[in-house]
């Protein structure tokens, strides 16, 4: 009873953020960005919520841990400096100022805008569309598993109580909605995490930090080593996709095309990197030791089954109220990410797809056609993770990989350097498409798996796919032509102060 008492306040704060926040939300900037008027402390609960998700406390911390030991640990120190600090430091006050600049909600728009291309407009918004959508359903599916093993609630019916919540909160109120109940679900997710740990450490099979290192030398001291068995390609692959990751994702970077000014991004830089910090070291702590709760992986179907470890050794660990609010924890997480991937991918089609081929409907019907794309993602995403593909956590991992890979060097490059051209662009985005789509789907059907030694595993081909174009977008500027001076100009040029709160309302398809 105490389980569902919770959650039904919990789904109450829900349905009251987005009736709150429907009342505010009279235009397409209010729906998809909160009019840029969200404050550092929401923009950066916002951030990190959206950064995790039931797919790292369910999927990958546990099979993670269970690779690599205790050298996981290494990911949350990348995940915080790298996806977060860093993150916010390089990019912040760049992406703030320039986005005000050009008009740009999205990243298919200010990819359009910097580069003078509406085809690069609409390729990116099929990327995002197409790509996002299984890194959904992994989150639906981590998120109904964990349902399935604390609340014995059936598979199918985990997912319809997910989709709707989502869609009710998220239609009603958009982006404001997201950050109000983003700040709260944070607050839920750092208690449930510091209350994790305490548990999860006094536990018999664990005793403690330091007895807990020793039992897990006695299995195999490769597991406290400074590099798991995997070795350091894997370990450092899994570091760059889950880290630098962050910087090309459409779903994160939106957070500083909200962010209210320039002084509030250095507050939302230091609050995001400590939440991340927090979180991260959390989720992939438990998933270092699981070895002392097993000694072979759980089994699923009659197969193994790594899903599972993470959520059966909070049950050993964990009272009943400590499940629930882990359960609350892991629902705040997935709930802020689907939003936001929701919101993304809805904005991709209502706003650079059907924007572009037909203005008229945006002007018109802006908000019901955003409202009615994201009821059409949500749906995609329901019956996908319904589904079950047996490969769903490597899909979400493609899909990470495929869309960063797109869109960082393009982006980066497009806020620091005047000379990227539109080719360079173009050839950093198709290279970043190629590499992961080619390596992780269509090699495998080739029999290619290993490259002068090298496994190409999810993480490996996500890695490089952000890597390459690194080195592809300068080259390529540095031989095609370059842009025209005023289309630069107007990126990089003095600001206005429309720029940062007075912006006029955009019509869909509109410049």
């Amino acid at each position: 009873m105490f389980q569902w008492i919770m959650l039904a306040l919990f789904v109450g704060l829900l349905l009251a953020s987005g009736i709150y926040s429907s009342r505010r939300t009279k235009t397409v900037n209010d729906f998809f960005l909160g009019n840029r008027k969200i404050g550092p402390w929401m923009s950066a609960f916002a951030f990190g919520t959206t950064y995790f998700s039931a797919v790292i406390f369910i999927g990958y911390a546990g099979k993670v841990g269970w690779g690599f030991g205790l050298s996981a640990l290494w990911i949350p120190i990348g995940n915080a400096l790298i996806g977060a600090l860093a993150a916010w430091w390089v990019l912040g006050k760049r992406t703030r100022r320039m986005t005000g600049r050009l008009d740009a909600r999205t990243m298919p728009e200010l990819l359009e805008a910097r580069y003078n291309s509406r085809g690069l407009k609409l390729f990116s918004a099929l990327v995002i569309f197409v790509f996002l959508v299984p890194y959904s359903a992994s989150v639906y599916m981590g998120l109904s598993y964990l349902f399935q093993e604390v609340m014995q609630i059936e598979y199918l019916a985990a997912n319809l109580i997910i989709a709707t919540l989502t869609a009710v909160f998220l239609v009603l109120g958009g982006y404001l909605a997201v950050a109000i109940t983003d700040f709260i679900q944070g607050v839920i997710m750092l208690g449930g995490v510091g209350m994790m740990l305490y548990f999860f450490f006094s536990h018999e099979a664990i005793g403690g930090i330091a007895n807990g290192v020793a039992k897990m030398a006695a299995i195999n001291p490769q597991l406290v080593a400074p590099v798991g068995p995997p070795g350091a390609i894997a370990l450092f692959s899994l570091v760059i996709l889950t880290s630098l990751g962050t910087w090309g994702l459409p779903q994160m970077v939106q957070k500083f095309y909200s962010i209210k000014d320039e002084k509030a991004v250095t507050r939302a830089m230091v609050v995001a990197t400590v939440f991340c910090a927090i979180i991260a070291t959390g989720a992939y702590t438990i998933g270092a030791f699981d070895h002392l709760f097993f000694s072979q992986l759980p089994v699923l179907d009659g197969k193994p089954n790594p899903d599972l470890l993470i959520p059966q050794v909070l049950t050993q660990v964990l009272p009943l109220a400590g499940m629930t609010v882990i359960l609350l924890l892991v629902l705040s997480a997935s709930m802020s990410t689907l939003s936001s991937l929701v919101l993304v991918s809805a904005s991709a089609i209502a706003i650079d797809f059907v924007g572009y081929l037909r203005p008229d409907w945006g002007r018109r019907h802006g908000i019901t056609l955003f409202r009615g794309l994201c009821l059409v993602f949500i749906a995609l995403s329901l019956l996908l993770a319904i589904a079950k593909p047996a490969i769903i956590l490597d899909l979400m991992a493609i899909s990470w990989g495929t869309v960063a890979g797109t869109f960082l060097a393009p982006y980066l490059y497009g806020l620091f350097w005047r000379g990227t051209t539109r080719a360079g662009a173009w050839a950093g985005a198709l290279t970043g498409l190629s590499i992961s789509a080619g390596l992780s789907l269509i090699a495998p059907l080739f029999g290619l798996t290993k490259v002068m030694g090298v496994t190409l595993d999810t993480p490996f081909v996500g890695s490089l796919a952000m890597l390459v174009p690194l080195v592809v977008v300068p080259a390529v500027s540095l031989v095609t032509r370059p842009l025209p001076v005023g289309t630069v100009a107007r990126a990089f040029g003095p600001d206005r102060e429309a720029g940062f709160g007075g912006q006029k309302e955009l019509q869909f398809g509109s410049r």
